[in-house]
């Protein structure tokens, strides 16, 4: 099923840059003329998308040939070359903007989450993402965020219940959200994880005094609410801080003992790694 999903996103992604065809390369390249290209590494982080390249050239011809140097998760320095992509010139070119796109941007992805979860290190704080992705792309970003060593909070709407102010508001409170929750999954026999949103100290009393969740969310807590957070909750549910925390503040708040910190910059805010597809 994930192979498909990305044959597919790779189809529409081509059949968006290439509409007719490529006219600048069929204008000037013969069709039967061979070639081969590096992919040159020109900024040091961590590398993430090679495998999806493999489906990617395949896809587009299945006779070029892959010949790959460096794996995904793999630390890159400037200078270092990814992989060898040889075959029809025609073919290459096709592929170029695409597969640098994705991979560009997965490795950006990979790095920023890294450079996270180093923080981190001793620490039994996981480094979570969040639903602030690109239409479209999610998935992939999401297997940058694995790829950098940080875990995955949910796919979409679909695979966890979580609930926010909005919900809270709109339901009437902490208790009724909860307890129409229990009562929808009961209904339509599901097992799903149920997480909630504080905004309080006094939120996470309610909630602990209502029971029937998995997880409580704590939202833009300070680092002193956060430790009195985690006390008041005592193991009891497991705990997740998110809003506004930095990489200057991210050791501190994981020091307090929550069990994730979800960090929507993870995708959201990113600098694609340099590199680029050169002709050799």
């Amino acid at each position: 099923m994930e192979n498909k999903i990305l044959r597919e996103f790779i189809l529409r992604s081509l059949a968006e840059d290439l509409g007719d065809g490529d006219h600048s390369s069929l204008a000037c390249i013969p069709e039967n003329t061979s070639g081969k290209a590096k992919l040159l590494i020109k900024e040091k982080g961590i590398l993430a998308g090679i495998r999806v390249a493999g489906v990617l050239f395949n896809t587009i011809d299945k006779d070029l040939k892959f010949d790959v140097l460096s794996e995904d998760g793999a630390s890159v320095i400037p200078g270092d070359i990814a992989f060898y992509i040889s075959g029809l010139q025609q073919s290459i070119l096709k592929s170029e903007r695409l597969v640098l796109n994705i991979l560009q941007r997965m490795s950006g992805i990979a790095t920023s989450t890294h450079e996270y979860v180093s923080q981190l290190n001793g620490l039994k704080t996981k480094i979570l993402d969040t639903r602030k992705t690109t239409p479209g792309f999610r998935f992939l970003e999401k297997e940058a965020v694995r790829i950098g060593g940080g875990m995955n909070h949910r796919m979409g709407l679909f695979d966890m219940i979580m609930l926010k102010d909005n919900h809270i508001d709109y339901a009437g409170g902490i208790e009724k959200a909860i307890i129409r929750t229990r009562e929808y999954l009961k209904r339509n026999n599901m097992n799903l994880k149920v997480e909630i949103e504080a905004r309080s100290l006094e939120d996470v009393r309610t909630i602990i005094s209502v029971g029937g969740v998995d997880r409580i969310m704590l939202d833009n807590f300070s680092i002193k609410e956060t430790l009195s957070a985690v006390k008041e909750i005592s193991g009891r549910y497991e705990t997740e801080i998110s809003g506004g925390i930095t990489l200057a503040t991210l050791k501190s708040y994981a020091e307090c003992g929550v069990d994730f910190i979800s960090v929507g910059a993870l995708t959201h805010h990113i600098k694609s790694l340099d590199m680029s597809l050169k002709a050799v």
